[in-house]
């Protein structure tokens, strides 16, 4: 395979005390931090749409302030995800829909909807609950990921629900959560958490060489050879795909230094 899909590589908001004077410049105002972030990354994930829902005029002010061909991640709002029973979701997940984030136009990347960490896999429930994610609003094609935190998802029958409904799940580099590394859509998503604010560039450079690596085979249509398979008999689809990493969590203080050297690493030939 000759072509590649676009990487992406970013961090959660934009907001954070630290990154003022260091990623971000001194005296930089903090309404022009969105401006300059999406000018140094090229994605960036919104934790805040999980806790609370925006106004459509929101969604419109961050879409006028960031360049063409920068994208946001969306985390969807918990009370689709924090429930006993996910296929009673619905009106949940389209009052989270319909808030106005489809004014954010193509700069609207995947939905993530995150559960906790003690939510176990239903399949039937689970298949109910992606059978209520749609495929556009207002015309807007929608991508959607799923973050399961519960070993119970490692199984074949979880990546065969995501494959058949179109969806991703995370690729999480986490001390405690699973990785969910077998590509199921035409686009991977990847929250690398392993950081620490003691090292210069958030993770090890080694490290993020590595990574790179990885990043750079999904987005050409493979699999990692060094990443586990939950489906190993699961027939991956080789064909270009949009990759996103973002660097979450674990050394938040240096997250934006790490975002742009993989930037550069994946960048190269």
């Amino acid at each position: 395979m000759t072509q590649s899909g676009t990487i992406r590589t970013g961090i959660g908001g934009w907001t954070f005390d630290p990154w003022e004077g260091t990623f971000y410049p001194e005296k930089l105002v903090k309404k022009k931090q969105l401006e300059f972030a999406s000018r140094e990354l090229t994605a960036i994930e919104v934790n805040g749409t999980y806790y609370s829902s925006q106004k459509p005029a929101t969604f419109a002010k961050w879409a006028s302030e960031v360049p063409d061909g920068f994208v946001f991640s969306l985390k969807a709002s918990r009370f689709c995800t924090n429930r006993k029973v996910l296929a009673e979701a619905g009106e949940s997940v389209g009052k989270f829909l319909n808030q106005g984030i489809a004014e954010l136009g193509p700069h609207l990347g995947p939905i993530l909807w995150q559960f906790m960490g003690t939510k176990k896999f239903e399949p039937d429930d689970f298949e109910a609950f992606l059978a209520l994610l749609p495929k556009t609003l207002d015309g807007l094609p929608l991508r959607h990921v799923v973050e399961p935190r519960h070993g119970s998802f490692q199984v074949p029958e979880f990546i065969d629900l995501l494959t058949k409904y179109n969806v991703a799940a995370v690729c999480a580099d986490h001390h405690d959560y699973p990785m969910f590394a077998d590509p199921t859509t035409g686009f991977v998503y990847a929250r690398l958490q392993k950081g620490s604010d003691d090292i210069a560039t958030c993770y090890p450079p080694e490290e993020l060489d590595a990574w790179a690596e990885r990043l750079k085979i999904y987005a050409a249509g493979g699999m990692p050879g060094d990443l586990q398979k939950i489906a190993p008999q699961h027939k991956i689809k080789a064909e270009p795909r949009e990759v996103f990493a973002f660097f979450i969590t674990g050394g938040k203080v240096n997250a934006p230094t790490a975002a742009r050297k993989m930037q550069s690493l994946v960048a190269e030939s």
